[in-house]
């Protein structure tokens, strides 16, 4: 697989994580977490960060994500992508080096999703979101609006289809660059 970038987009808690994995390692690409970041800086955004703390690590991001298109390789960012502006950010950068860029939203209802965060604060296999901080999240969050060209991944969808449309619509990008070259 050529450079191409792959954003993760959706609410905490909607399943980003383990599609973002299944696209990654099927696409053979590298996997840039944000919350990896976090933690590697010793932060953790379930409870709250300041915006330059979020700035600083994007900033982490979008370094390797340079250093991976540059190398010729495909790369899936695990994020929430929460606002637009974000995402035109990212969408530039894949730009910036020629790289297909494709957006994929994990669209969970908050049912499920509210489902989810209490299973995590008492099983203890995920780390919590404190309640405030997710609702501020949900309460801001921006979804891909239709110019986004989003595609959508529901609870229960097929995560083979979700690889076979993004395969065809890499290969589909990949075949009209080489076309005009």
């Amino acid at each position: 697989m050529s450079a191409a970038l792959v954003l993760m987009c959706g609410l905490a808690f909607s399943g980003k994580t383990t599609v973002a994995r299944t696209i990654a390692q099927t696409l053979d690409a590298v996997l840039v977490s944000l919350d990896d970041i976090n933690d590697e800086r010793g932060l953790w955004g379930g409870h709250g960060l300041p915006v330059e703390e979020w700035r600083r690590t994007h900033e982490v991001a979008r370094t390797r994500l340079g250093f991976a298109l540059a190398a010729d390789q495909a790369v899936v960012i695990d994020d929430t992508s929460n606002l637009r502006l974000l995402r035109d950010g990212y969408r530039a950068l894949a730009d910036a080096y020629d790289a297909p860029f494709i957006l994929v939203f994990v669209n969970t209802p908050l049912e499920d999703i509210r489902e989810r965060r209490a299973e995590a604060s008492t099983s203890g296999d995920r780390r919590s979101v404190d309640g405030a901080v997710f609702a501020e999240h949900a309460a801001s969050f921006e979804e891909p609006q239709s110019d986004e060209l989003a595609l959508l991944h529901r609870p229960g969808d097929s995560l083979d289809g979700l690889l076979s449309d993004l395969r065809e619509i890499l290969a589909g990008r990949v075949a009209d660059r080489s076309s005009t070259e």
